[in-house]
Order: structure tokens, then sequence, then C-alpha cells
């Protein structure tokens, strides 16, 4: 399974994804799932990639394939001129591949099934953030959306809900999105470390700081024993219950 979320502030963008997939409890293996392209002073694209792995590398590597060679496909992703297009890019390369592996039309049950979030900025235009589905169609992100989840997202929307704002700084975004995956971490076995964290600052075109959250990460594991104790002590805290 997988675990990855891509959020808009006002500050720019934030993107983090799990490593782990699996097929079954005896095949665990750490895998990449966050990718990057960019111009420096032009543009920066980031992709998240959950679903079937044979399904997502084979979108990659034909996305990458075809920015080498544009005599194969223009434009490429590299070369199309607005995040739409990208957008755009990506949902028709994913619906090509599940419909080559499948023999048949993409389907959102398919075993051969993908999800991805795509996001980033080209110049001239300001940072932008989609959801591109199986079927090859997608949302973008909105004040109303402002984040995307794709794999496990249940264990780790609560946190996400409660603590979002627009106006948080990067080093608040990440620690609640450090929180949303413990929380994942600690519920679902299919979502595993490291951890890939990549932020991205609006009008920097340029991309950001990126970095690996490993299991003996001290900040991330203090940043956990410290909520699971606030959270013990608003327990107590809290007016008891009357039986």
């Amino acid at each position: 399974m997988t675990y990855c979320v891509g959020m808009r502030i006002n500050k720019g963008l934030v993107f983090m994804s799990d490593t782990r997939t699996n097929a079954g409890v005896d095949n665990v293996s750490t895998f990449k799932k966050m990718f990057t392209w960019s111009t420096p002073g032009e543009r920066v694209i980031v992709l998240q990639t959950a679903g079937n792995l044979a399904t997502t590398q084979a979108v990659i590597s034909l996305l990458d394939e075809r920015m080498k060679a544009p005599s194969d496909r223009n434009p490429g992703i590299l070369e199309v001129p607005t995040m739409f297009q990208v957008a755009k890019l990506v949902g028709d390369t994913l619906k090509e591949v599940v419909a080559a592996q499948s023999g048949h039309g993409p389907a959102a049950d398919s075993p051969f099934s993908a999800t991805i979030t795509v996001g980033g900025q080209i110049a001239g235009s300001e940072p932008r953030l989609f959801l591109v589905y199986p079927e090859g169609n997608f949302i973008e992100a909105s004040d109303e959306t402002p984040y995307f989840q794709i794999g496990e997202t249940k264990y780790g929307r609560p946190i996400l809900i409660r603590g979002y704002d627009p106006q948080m700084q990067f080093t608040d975004c990440v620690k609640l999105l450090m929180l949303s995956f413990e929380s994942t971490l600690r519920a679902n076995l299919s979502v595993g470390m490291p951890l890939d964290l990549l932020t991205y600052e609006t009008d920097s075109l340029t991309l950001g700081r990126e970095r690996r959250i490993t299991s003996d990460d001290a900040y991330f594991q203090s940043l956990a024993e410290a909520w699971s104790e606030s959270i013990r002590e608003s327990i107590k805290a809290l007016p008891d219950y009357t039986f």
C-alpha cells in the first residue's frame, strides 16, 4: 500500500510520501514514490504515485523517455505550457499504461490501476496541484480542497482536517504532515518508512528542500512522542463522564 500527501498553502506546496510496497506480509520492499522534473527559473514539477507498482513505474519511464526523445512525442513534461497541460499529459500517460496492461479500457477497479498527484509551478502562473485518477481524468486543489491524499488515507486524514491552515509556515506544515504519517504508520503496516519530504516555495521556480526521513530520525521520534503525550494530557484535562 501507500500513503502520499500533496498540500497547498499560501507559501507554496509541500509533498510527503512513504516508500513501502508489499505483495503480502513476506514480500515487503522499498520503492521511491515521489519524482521531480525541473528547469531552474522556468518550472518545477513534483509527482507522487500510489497503486500498482508496475503501472506507476511505466508511467514515470514513459514521461522520462518522451522528454528525452522529442521525436517520439511532443511536447514532453518540460515543454507543455501550463500545469493544466502537465496534469493532462500525466493523465493521458496513465490511461495509456492501464489500458495496455489490462488489455481493455481503464477502469477504476482494475488491478493495474494507479492514482497520482502532480503539482508545481510554471513561470507566469501560480503553483497548482492536481489529483489524477486511474481513468486519466483529474481535479485541481482549491481553497475548499487544499490537499490531496492517495493510498491509505483514512488514518492520517483527521489530523489534516483539524490542523490545516493555509497561512501556516513550512515548518508547521511539515509538523502536520509528519503527525499525519505517524498516525498512519501506527495504524497500518502496509505504509512504511523511510518517508520522502519536499517543499516548494511560490515563485522560487527551483526545487526546495528535500529530505528522507528514516525510522531512526530523532526529530520524527520526538515529535511522535510529544504528540502522544499531549493527547494523554488533554484526555486527563477533559471533564469526566458521569456514568
